[in-house]
């Protein structure tokens, strides 16, 4: 990106300048947006957005640029990627993490979608930078941009409106692609900003800056012919300047001197290039192949010169007006001038200087997508006919296509096509080269060509490594489309393959245990996970040991066992731990270990586990994991009663950026969460923002949404409509009674209140089912809450009390004690029920559900029963006073200074929730900067002396 802003650029354009200074300065604020610019060629999109984020560090933002470009859009994510600089060093783990999903060192799972791991991480990346400082990110020419990174700015702009994130998106209006036509509708009307032609009047002040002079009519004449383009207004005078056309007059008027101009902006641009000399022209041409944007070394390596030896011809090119600096590199001032050049060349020269670039990038040890870039072009005949692909081009695949793959796979498809085309059937080479492309396909979600492809390489494939890979292709294939008989025959097939090593035969079984887990069949699962895990063991392989003890650790995790899944999870999480590679599976291992301690009651090892997870998703993890693992935590907290911490983790990302049940279930907790505090209208908003998320996922169950659906009701007055919200989800589920265990509770209540008998004990008997034989402490709480409902039996519900106590469940303690209560009053043991009341009271106080406090306190004052003298008082909603422990430790830390990402690394928190964190205490203290919290923490420490 040119820091520069050519003279006049600006003219006509204040109010689109007065739109994007403004939402710069909204985003130095903490407040976010997006806009979509869209302009034809030369309208001055690039130049109009360079000019306001150039005030961008002066209020303490920081700007990432990346551009889209015809010759890498077939790279999955590259404006993006260039844009966020990910491939400097850098200190930073998300970074790193990138990079090596780039050098295809992560990528370990032939079912790993690289470029949508790709998305996830830069999204986080995206997020983290703004928790940092507020950024703006801008991605020019999306016309070129590939669909990845269309769709990763749509998922972006819903992100801005959570986060400090300018995000523009500059484009033209051709291509009419339809992901384009998509995100122009995505995106609302205020927030796209279509750039019209200069006004006469604008052009006019535009030539009189230019040429130095009022420009007189014949001039005007000709600058109408410019149609009110800036960059062709700009060509034009400098044209004319350089031919000696113009002259000023003695009274400051620009005139013609002659007729001689250019008849077009090409034409224009054409007589610019012709002023540059021979040798610097040659350079050019060859850094059009790089294409808009490129490093200089990847120019010296292309025309086989040193660095210090372009020096000169760069000077030139910058002097008159073709290159400009870019990043950390150079660029084309604009796009058509870098088109002129490669336009210029004759199509079978640029084809074959696209080939040696490639070769000789390549043998720099460049990445295999920038060499890739190149042999597209190479292999792209006049017409879109298919160049022959040479045996050098045939080496470098069979070498290159691994890591082509993971990052580009549709650039490595349509190469690798080309390759098994040229090699001769039945040779190794074709074989290797069929089997990398079938993968390709594969991860393309091309399944019928890879299934296709990998047919009719096992007609000739005898080695057994590409047996092997073309038979777990294949059945992968068959089990996505449902075909899992084939796809385990395949499976079995692949695994009669005489001489086949430990190592293929421990993923060839991990994917059977897969299939057969994905079947329902838990026991086939967990005898082919073991002997899994006997050849892994044997191979060594990590991978397929972490994966077999997975997949045996959720067979007893869905069985209901968890004192046996949580030793398998534990040796899963010792067998991944030191490979970096695993990061993913060891993330997925630590979540589904936490939960298993929570289904437990062992919640302060449930937190911790998930802690770790949340940490080390937020250094390195993918979007989805930190969802999450952030969606766990949420889920713990506020079933243990630590709702505001709950709060926080629920809200640390976007819905938007979660998948539909996860949003569902947050939501709902949200939504408890606020009816219980009675606030009804924040818990509405929750309720009504769930409504496309569960659409979604149809009629799936999802409990803290079924729970927030019937505390509306009651709301409202209508607990046969609350009863009916849970009853609902509960038909046809007594096979997964795990699933409704935390509603039947609320579900029992309401039927007994509506006096629907046979509903409460058919539920109660639920209940029982469960706990049978179980010594976890809720489920036991469960089936005494249960029956003393049912028995109107006050010990009963002392006792479930208790119980719920044990497991660390103050809600519910709460409802069981106010029960207890109700059924005291019943026996008219008032000192009983004033003892139980006063308990129920306080947990409710404690939890800050007030609306539970309020509805208690009257209900039993017409009992005569009110609050004892040793009551706690209500929560603080504001001030000191209010904050929660963890809050209170974030203000000190910003007391002491410390960033966000500083006060993270110290909790073991994320980024986004400290930033929660730090938006709580700034609401709850009546404040508006950390400057202040500091100065509120201060006093405090200052008053505690």
């Amino acid at each position: 990106m040119s820091p520069v802003t050519p003279v006049g650029a600006l003219i006509g354009r204040d109010g689109e300048l007065a739109l994007l200074t403004g939402l710069l300065r909204e985003l130095s604020k903490g407040r976010g947006g997006s806009v979509l610019i869209e302009g034809e060629p030369g309208i001055g999109k690039s130049t109009l957005v360079r000019a306001v984020v150039a005030e961008a560090p002066v209020l303490g933002c920081q700007v990432f640029w990346g551009t889209g470009d015809e010759l890498g859009q077939e790279l999955p994510l590259l404006p993006v990627l260039d844009g966020l600089r990910v491939r400097e060093p850098s200190a930073n783990p998300r970074r790193n993490t990138i990079t090596r999903l780039l050098r295809g060192e992560i990528a370990a799972d032939r079912g790993t979608d690289v470029p949508a791991a790709l998305s996830e991480q830069l999204l986080a990346l995206v997020t983290e930078e703004c928790a940092v400082r507020p950024t703006v990110l801008v991605i020019d020419d999306l016309q070129w941009a590939d669909h990845a990174s269309v769709a990763l700015w749509g998922r972006l702009a819903r992100a801005a409106r959570q986060v400090p994130l300018l995000l523009v998106g500059m484009m033209r209006p051709a291509p009419q692609r339809d992901d384009l036509l998509a995100l122009r509708r995505a995106v609302d009307e205020d927030a796209r900003l279509q750039l019209a032609a200069l006004t006469e009047t604008a052009v006019a002040d535009l030539v009189a800056t230019l040429a130095g002079g009022t420009p007189d009519d014949e001039l005007l004449r000709l600058a109408g012919g410019a149609a009110g383009n800036p960059l062709y207004v700009t060509e034009l005078v400098a044209a004319l300047a350089r031919s000696s056309s113009l002259t000023i007059t003695d009274t400051g008027t620009a005139a013609l001197a002659n007729s001689s101009a250019p008849s077009s902006l090409s034409a224009a641009i054409a007589d610019r290039l012709d002023f540059v000399t021979g040798p610097v022209r040659e350079v050019l041409r060859a850094a059009a192949l790089l294409g808009m944007d490129f490093a200089v070394p990847d120019l010296a390596i292309v025309l086989g010169r040193g660095v210090t030896d372009l020096l000169a011809a760069v000077d030139e090119a910058c002097a008159v007006g073709v290159l400009a600096e870019s990043g950390n590199g150079l660029g084309f001032r604009h796009p058509l001038i870098r088109a002129a050049l490669y336009d210029d060349m004759p199509a079978p020269l640029r084809a074959a200087w696209h080939r040696d670039a490639g070769r000789a990038l390549a043998a720099a040890g460049v990445p295999p997508d920038r060499v890739a870039r190149q042999l597209l072009r190479a292999v792209d005949g006049p017409g879109g006919a298919a160049e022959p692909i040479d045996e050098w081009m045939l080496t470098w695949l069979t070498g290159a296509a691994d890591s082509l793959i993971g990052q580009a796979p549709g650039v490595a498809a349509e190469l690798l096509s080309r390759a098994v085309a040229s090699s001769p059937v039945g040779s190794a080479q074709h074989g290797r080269l069929a089997g990398r492309l079938a993968d390709a396909l594969y991860r393309l979600g091309d399944r019928a060509a890879a299934e296709q492809v990998a047919i009719a390489a096992l007609e000739y494939a005898a080695e057994s490594d590409l047996l092997v890979d073309l038979h777990s292709t294949l059945a992968q294939c068959r089990m996505l489309d449902g075909r899992s008989a084939e796809s385990l025959a395949t499976l079995d097939e692949a695994l009669a393959a005489p001489g086949i090593s430990a190592r293929h035969r421990a993923r060839l079984l991990v994917i059977a245990a897969r299939t057969h887990s994905i079947l329902g069949e838990l026991d086939m699962a967990d005898r082919v996970a073991t002997s899994a895990l006997e050849a892994a063991s044997e191979a060594g392989d990590n991978w397929a040991m972490g994966w077999a003890l997975l997949i045996m650790a959720l067979g007893a995790h869905m069985r209901g066992r968890m004192v046996e899944a949580l030793p398998l999870y534990d040796r899963a999480l010792a067998v991944t731990q030191a490979d970096p590679a695993l990061t993913d599976l060891r993330l997925l291992l630590q979540i589904n270990k936490a939960v298993a301690l929570a289904n437990l009651d062992r919640y302060e090892e449930a937190l911790a586990a998930a802690r770790q997870a949340r940490y080390l998703a937020d250094q390195v993890g993918t979007v989805m994991r930190l969802a999450q693992a952030h969606g766990a935590l949420g889920q713990f907290l506020y079933e243990t009663g630590q709702w505001d911490e709950a709060l926080a983790e629920v809200k640390a990302l976007n819905a938007d950026l979660k998948e539909p049940a996860p949003a569902c279930n947050e939501l709902g907790i949200a939504a408890v969460i606020s009816f219980h505090r009675d606030e009804v209208a924040a818990a509405r908003e929750h309720l009504a923002a769930a409504v496309p998320y569960a659409q979604r996922i149809g009629h799936r169950l999802v409990g803290t949404l079924a729970l927030a659906r019937s505390l509306d009701c009651e709301h409202a007055g209508a607990p046969a409509e609350a009863l009916a919200a849970l009853t609902a989800e509960l038909d046809g589920n007594t096979e997964e009674l795990e699933e409704i265990e935390d509603l039947l509770a609320d579900a029992v209540r309401l039927a007994i209140e509506t006096g629907d008998l046979s509903t409460a004990q058919t539920l109660a008997g639920h209940a029982a089912t469960l706990a049978a034989e179980s010594e976890i402490p809720h489920r036991q709480a469960n089936v005494l809450y249960c029956r003393g409902l049912v028995e109107h039996d006050a010990t009963g519900l002392l006792a479930a009390a208790e119980r719920y106590a044990d497991a660390s469940r103050p809600l519910m303690n709460a409802k069981a004690l106010e029960a207890a209560a109700t059924e005291f009053v019943r026996a008219d043991d008032r000192a009983q029920a004033r003892e139980a009341f006063s308990r129920a009271v306080e947990m409710y106080t404690t939890l800050g559900a007030a609306a539970d406090v309020a509805r208690v306190q009257a209900e039993f004052r017409g009992h005569g029963i009110r609050r004892g003298p040793h009551s706690k008082h209500r929560r603080a909603d504001s001030g000191w006073d209010s904050l929660t422990p963890t809050e209170i430790k974030v203000a000190a830390f910003v007391e002491e200074g410390l960033s966000n990402p500083e006060i993270a690394a110290r909790l073991l928190l994320s980024r986004r929730t400290v930033a929660t964190h730090v938006s709580h205490i700034l609401k709850k203290l009546g404040v508006n900067s950390r400057t202040d919290i500091a100065r509120e923490a201060a006093l405090r420490t200052i008053a505690s002396r």
